[in-house]
């Protein structure tokens, strides 16, 4: 092992070891995909194929796009977290961002792995060809080779991040105007569900997201499922405040046999009032926000104007003294 040890470290550099197993590593894994790639179909699976063929066409279409994602389900084990707990959060997290496919947790997993891997396996190309030197710190080699794979891992949950505020912002933004809407179409006589799906239809060129939701809720009361449970699902989707208190008036309206209309009528009242609050909230950090700028384009301008002159009158007086 020491001579071994020697070889590498006069081969590679001080790094030549570990240089050495990440090599081994990355072979390793390059080596396992295409025995995972042929590995023999799962006998239950084909069974459940030539059920489906039964089927009419609708549902043959539908069945056809699942099998389209087949083969994410042989590497499940390794594109999903163990616990069912993590696997809760992540699902949750991804609605949250507007990614509501099936297999949205087996794809994020796997954008991260082949990120990582593929800029990790680019940064070490690149370093070896371009950056690599006698005179190479260890330092400048993690910085190469572990950087880019570090930033392909870190990518889509950074994506995923920004989406989810980015959802959240627009959700807060036209959650006010639904509710005046929907207080409209309620006191002319339409029913919940009509106007929720009203509202979906005339929110769609302004608030995408939350139009999104809405249509969500009209599908789910459409097909059966408990109005509570359907108004309780948006408000874990939405993530946002207002539509978890959203959600709690209307249940208690529904529990206590009140107006729903009288309901509305308040809640939108106190959302007006509370936009409001956030738009002077946001007026007031401005003068904060702009004191730095403000010094930094200001005062050096007023620095040369009012002392420039004595700088220039001190250094020629400075030169007749000298001569």
């Amino acid at each position: 092992m020491d001579a071994l040890n020697a070889m590498l470290t006069d081969m590679l550099g001080p790094a030549g070891p570990l240089i050495a197993v990440a090599g081994l590593a990355f072979l390793l894994i390059l080596a396992s995909i295409p025995l995972m790639l042929s590995s023999k179909p799962d006998p239950m699976d084909k069974l459940k194929q030539s059920g489906r063929e039964k089927l009419d066409a609708e549902t043959k279409a539908i069945l056809r796009d699942k099998r389209k994602n087949a083969k994410l389900n042989k590497y499940a084990q390794y594109l999903e977290p163990k616990s069912a707990e993590e696997l809760g959060q992540m699902r949750l997290k991804l609605l949250q961002a507007g990614y509501r496919t099936r297999d949205a947790v087996r794809l994020y997993y796997l954008a991260q792995m082949v990120l990582g891997l593929g800029l990790l396996a680019v940064g070490t190309v690149y370093y070896f060809t371009f950056v690599d030197s006698a005179d190479s710190t260890m330092q400048q080699k993690l910085m190469y080779i572990l950087g880019p794979g570090a930033v392909g891992y870190m990518a889509p949950k950074y994506w995923i991040t920004k989406r989810v505020e980015e959802r959240k912002v627009q959700i807060e933004s036209g959650f006010p105007d639904a509710l005046d809407m929907m207080l409209v179409c309620v006191e002319a006589g339409q029913s919940l569900d009509q106007s929720i799906v009203r509202v979906a239809k005339e929110l769609r060129a302004s608030y995408p997201a939350l139009a999104d939701e809405f249509q969500i809720i009209s599908h789910e009361m459409k097909a059966g499922k408990d109005k509570s449970q359907v108004l309780g699902d948006m408000g874990d989707r939405c993530g946002v405040q207002d539509v978890s208190s959203f959600v709690t008036v209307l249940n208690q309206a529904a529990s206590f046999g009140t107006s729903i209309a009288d309901a509305l009528r308040v809640y939108a009242d106190e959302m007006r009032d509370k936009r409001v609050m956030r738009a002077e909230e946001a007026a007031n950090k401005l003068p904060t926000k702009m004191t730095l700028t403000t010094m930094m384009l200001t005062v050096p301008p007023l620095l040369i104007i009012l002392v420039g002159p004595s700088v220039v009158s001190i250094s020629q007086l400075g030169n007749l003294a000298a001569n």
